[in-house]
């Protein structure tokens, strides 16, 4: 739910995400779903590419 709230929040759409961040449309369209658990490697590469700190996609979202 985070992954795809700052995603939206910067405007991107999740092929724009995907190429930033260097991992498949399909992966992220799985891990903002809840189907996908992301490796550290892979948090670390999306806080990059959204500009947050890593512990931003992992906490509990807000309600």
């Amino acid at each position: 739910m985070n992954l795809q709230r700052l995603r939206r929040e910067r405007g991107l759409s999740q092929e724009q995400l995907a190429h930033l961040s260097g991992s498949p449309r399909a992966y992220l369209s799985g891990a903002e779903a809840g189907r996908r658990n992301a490796t550290l490697e892979t948090v670390e590469a999306l806080a990059r590419a959204l500009d947050v700190d890593p512990a931003e996609l992992i906490k509990k979202p807000d309600p």
